[in-house]
């Protein structure tokens, strides 16, 4: 028997794949969760365009699977149609019809019919944009010039106040688009949208931002002996990212600039959490006061690595890397030791601090031209 709902899944793991998609779950994590392949995930919702299709609902005077089952017993034993629509409770021309538009009493078969019955009752509703060409072209125009679709439903209002049939909200413009079964608008016309998606994503997938970190404590809040660098122990940290999802994490001390960089086994906040306090454990305590962080979620876990290391971790303001300046010219400073685009798991702990070594023995300008391992063990010599 054919099986509705392709590509792929059954009906129960379609909706489930649904249930997830509205919660914000990547396509990746649902096929685990679900125990299929991601790209299995992700046919089911690349043909809605990512918006959960409606719940097909059965039609209240529609015939029952086991009304269908009665049926096929009954054409099977030689039952006229009136006798199968009195047992049924039924007119007899709704047995009539039945039987005729799926092949006739010898070859009649409940199941089948029961599934071609499904398919009939889809009958979409032809959409707005495809019905009015007028409108379609004004849309589509305005979609070419990289309007957005919130922009082109305003500007209708205001542009034809008096013509009620030139209306259609942003919401119809996306599933036009994401849906390309509605047969309105090209999908080449998705390319010039500002996010360039071709699905539409959960509104709970776009909460998750960078900045949802709890109890996180605003850089703001920093102490003025931070801002001014005249005290050492005061640190920046940050990801650097290579090919197949492969971290190295970095420490800038501000005051001398000297760099750690720090092995970690994933970008998850577990792993990242437990390698820097390892590493920042090592160092004397005149050398841990402070932590400055950006808003990624790998440091999620910042209440474990204060209670394991005694230094508070303050966080930047959202898309602000300038707040971490010498972590961020470090970074760029790492690259010609560590190549962009290439894996960084292969480099053991002892590397990394061989590359660190090297970069901590270059004489920097803003340090008039000292290193970094200089001026921080001339701040620890002056502290001891």
């Amino acid at each position: 028997m054919a099986r509705r709902g392709r590509p792929g899944l059954p009906d129960g793991m379609r909706q489930q794949v649904w249930l997830l998609w509205k919660q914000g779950r990547p396509a990746s994590e649902i096929g685990r969760a679900l125990g299929c392949k991601a790209a299995a995930v992700r046919g089911v919702l690349a043909a809605h365009g990512g918006i959960a299709p409606a719940v097909r609902i059965r039609h209240a005077a529609g015939l029952t699977l086991a009304e269908r089952e009665e049926v096929s017993r009954g054409l099977a034993a030689g039952w006229s149609y009136r006798e199968i629509a009195r047992r049924l409770d039924r007119a007899p021309s709704t047995i009539s019809r039945e039987v005729d538009r799926n092949g006739g009493p010898r070859a009649y078969r409940a199941g089948r019919a029961e599934e071609q019955a499904w398919e009939r009752a889809r009958r979409p509703k032809a959409s707005l944009l495809a019905q009015d060409a007028e409108l379609r072209k004004l849309v589509a125009q305005r979609l070419a010039l990289q309007w957005s679709p919130e922009q082109i439903s305003a500007w209708l209002k205001l542009e034809f106040p008096d013509d009620e049939t030139l209306r259609v909200s942003h919401e119809t413009i996306y599933r036009s688009l994401f849906i390309q079964a509605r047969g309105a608008l090209k999908k080449e016309l998705c390319a010039h949208l500002r996010s360039g998606r071709t699905m539409r994503r959960a509104k709970s997938a776009t909460k998750a931002s960078r900045g949802g970190i709890v109890d996180a404590v605003s850089i703001r809040e920093r102490p003025a002996e931070v801002e001014d660098r005249a005290v050492p122990g005061h640190w920046e940290g940050d990801l650097i990212s290579g090919s197949k999802n492969s971290h190295v994490a970095t420490l800038v001390e501000r005051h001398s600039r000297f760099v750690m960089l720090v092995k970690v086994n994933g970008k998850d906040t577990a792993s990242v959490v437990s390698a820097l306090s390892k590493q920042v454990q090592t160092l004397p305590e005149a050398l841990r006061r402070s932590l400055t962080w950006d808003r990624g979620t790998e440091m999620a876990g910042h209440k474990d690595f204060t209670v394991a290391t005694d230094v508070q971790v303050y966080f930047c303001d959202p898309k602000s890397p300038w707040q971490r300046g010498s972590n961020e010219n470090t970074n760029g400073l790492l690259r010609q030791y560590l190549p962009d685009g290439t894996d960084l798991s292969v480099h053991s702990q002892a590397q990394l601090d061989e590359i660190a070594l090297r970069l901590n023995q270059r004489p920097r300008k803003t340090l008039g031209f000292r290193t970094p391992a200089y001026k921080l063990g001339e701040c620890v010599a002056t502290t001891a």
